[in-house]
């Protein structure tokens, strides 16, 4: 990628709307895992919005819940494991809060079910 090129969405307008969750938002981010090429700039704005998170001053646990929840439901498979892996590098309570919201939403189980033996 050249200096003049810049990549879209950047890392705080993901953050962002991942702060905001409204119906527009929500369909800002569905636009995003349709193409798998903004994966990265996905995950890089995921890891800025919890980063914000973990700095504030107050920690809004339920949003972060709620949030861990709806990306675990919508998101594809193909980003499930990477979403598990954000989620859990981190032992903040802003991360905690948001694996549980992951983890409740079974998308990695969806992704990955578990085999028959």
């Amino acid at each position: 990628m050249s200096a003049q090129q810049t990549r879209f969405p950047d890392r705080e307008t993901v953050a962002d709307k991942l702060s905001g969750m409204s119906e527009a938002d929500r369909n800002f981010l569905a636009l995003l895992f349709e193409n798998p090429q903004q994966d990265d700039c996905l995950l890089e704005g995921l890891y800025l919005y919890l980063d914000r998170a973990s700095e504030a001053r107050f920690l809004n646990s339920l949003k972060l819940e709620r949030s861990g929840e709806w990306l675990g439901q919508n998101a594809p498979s193909r980003l499930q494991m990477r979403l598990t892996e954000a989620a859990r590098s981190s032992q903040h309570p802003a991360y905690i809060a948001f694996r549980n919201g992951l983890t409740r939403s079974g998308g990695l189980e969806r992704a990955y079910p578990k085999a028959a033996v």
